[in-house]
């Protein structure tokens, strides 16, 4: 039989922009898709870590907090899943987020006697490095940044340009410290100390943290805020191994006892155009404004407090 077929059409994709996306659902990135021999699920934790809805231009919208919970549920559930790999990236966040996320990953996953290692990539700082030191093991690219051992609460004083424009505000309170850190008048000495002592109870909360999990002395070269690269963080016992995410997914693979080529998922929806291990997900607004920095203080009321973030930019709010 000879002759020719021809065929003719139009082939379209599509990726889903609304917010109406499924469940997650496990998306194979390294080897096979089955189950038998048991998988390597790597979990993505990208950008600012609040407890809000990251909606905007440029956004999936997720709530980093909770979307993490629902992956982690998802990993607790499915008993194919044997190892966990955070790729973390990520300067920080909220103290209350980073460490709703940290108790979750003890409770959820480890509590399962599932092996978690933690893999950073260009950022782990501040609450991603609180969360990352849950993990059995924590892997830093050599050229990484890591540590910011901190606390930071971004207060500002616009009184002065307030009163340019003739806005003279006129609270209305009871408690006479119930607008303490307003950005609307002069913060007093006595405020500042207060806050100052929050910050200290805050902090002390992370340094232990990471005393007890990375078996470290008092060292308080390490504990005042500043971030060092992967290889020294090495040096200095923050990280265990300079690597990278493969090297990461191998010893995810050795601590469960999986075979060499076990297979690697992640946890996404259908309207994720993410696919691969080192795809991120949209979840960072992008500004409408023409301007390129944010005015400082004029968006407080939609930030977190106190923060466990690395913050070198005003526009990392």
């Amino acid at each position: 039989m000879t002759g020719n077929m021809k065929m003719s059409g139009d082939m379209r994709t599509t990726m889903r922009t609304d917010n109406t996306a499924s469940h997650l659902v496990s998306v194979p990135v390294y080897g096979t898709a089955s189950k038998e021999c048991g998988r390597v699920c790597v979990v993505d934790v990208d950008g600012l870590l609040v407890n809000k809805n990251m909606s905007g231009l440029g956004s999936m919208g997720e709530n980093p907090v909770a979307l993490f919970r629902e992956k982690l549920d998802a990993i607790a559930s499915d008993s194919s899943i044997r190892a966990v790999v955070l790729r973390i990236n990520s300067s920080g966040g909220g103290v209350t987020a980073s460490d709703m996320m940290a108790r979750d990953l003890e409770q959820i996953v480890r509590s399962k006697g599932i092996p978690v290692v933690a893999c950073i990539m260009e950022t782990g700082t501040g609450g991603a490095y609180y969360l990352a030191i849950g993990a059995d093991q924590v892997i830093a690219h050599p050229t990484a940044i890591v540590g910011g051992v901190g606390v930071i609460l971004n207060v500002y004083n616009l009184e002065d340009m307030m009163g340019q424009f003739g806005i003279t505000p006129i609270p209305v309170k009871a408690g006479d410290k119930i607008d303490m850190g307003s950005p609307l008048r002069s913060m007093e000495e006595s405020e500042r100390a207060a806050l100052k002592q929050l910050a200290s109870q805050l902090h002390t909360r992370f340094t232990d943290r990471v005393k007890q999990s990375r078996k470290l002395d008092d060292k308080s070269e390490l504990f005042d805020g500043r971030v060092i690269t992967g290889s020294e963080a090495q040096k200095l016992g923050l990280v265990d191994q300079v690597g990278y995410l493969d090297d990461a997914i191998i010893a995810a693979r050795q601590l469960a006892s999986l075979p060499a080529k076990a297979p690697v998922v992640m946890l996404r929806r259908d309207n994720d155009r993410a696919y691969t291990a080192l795809d991120v997900t949209p979840n960072t607004p992008t500004t409408s404004s023409i301007l390129p920095l944010k005015v400082p203080g004029l968006d407080r009321a939609s930030l977190p407090t106190f923060l466990y973030l690395w913050q070198p930019e005003p526009t990392n709010q």
